[in-house]
């Protein structure tokens, strides 16, 4: 089991360099490796890896397009900075605007869609894009990962900002490897400076 955590990243860049090659899909729709009359999308967030994993295995096994959710201004590298600004934004009920249009959501019949649960909720950039599309009529399967506290208020937000999508029930799974990490090696330098 040690050596779990050193797989897991190997896994993780390797899965991020597999969704690097096939991102140079056009800029202006954020849709990377776009298949000709696909009508699933892959749509994720990912702060730390976990969720991009879990699209690419989706992606490459059902050959789907592939949009990866972005804020216009990224999320803070530290994770506790990170936490810090969606909790203030979900206080605010603000979410931030997209690095991408995803212009022709229409055409899908299917999307998967991705993301961490922050706070015990969707995070604010995965609020944006449900606001900003319609999917009406649209089957939409979510895949949640989480650090350890469930999918939290995931449902109910997902069946309020998109009312007429046909809901699936959702993947959840644990990866609470990044605050696992951060937490331990806190607690490590703090007796190491003590």
């Amino acid at each position: 089991m040690e050596h779990y955590p050193s797989r897991r990243m190997l896994i993780t860049a390797l899965a991020g360099l597999t969704l690097a090659t096939v991102s140079l899909g056009s800029a202006a729709t954020g849709i990377a490796n776009a298949q000709p009359n696909s009508r699933i999308l892959v749509a994720y967030f990912s702060r730390s890896g976990n969720t991009r994993v879990i699209a690419g295995v989706i992606h490459r096994s059902l050959k789907t397009d592939l949009y990866e959710i972005e804020p216009a201004t990224p999320y803070p590298e530290d994770y506790f900075q990170t936490v810090d600004l969606a909790k203030k934004q979900r206080e605010q009920g603000t979410t931030p605007k997209l690095k991408n249009s995803l212009a022709d959501i229409a055409r899908y019949e299917t999307v998967y869609l991705g993301f961490p649960v922050w706070g015990t909720s969707v995070p604010p950039v995965v609020q944006a894009f449900l606001k900003t599309h319609n999917f009406a009529g649209k089957l939409l399967i979510p895949f949640i990962t989480h650090g350890g506290y469930g999918k939290g208020d995931s449902d109910d937000i997902l069946a309020r900002l998109a009312p007429n999508a046909r809901l699936e029930k959702p993947l959840v799974i644990e990866c609470d490897q990044e605050r696992r990490t951060t937490e331990t090696v806190t607690d490590w330098l703090e007796t190491v400076r003590g």
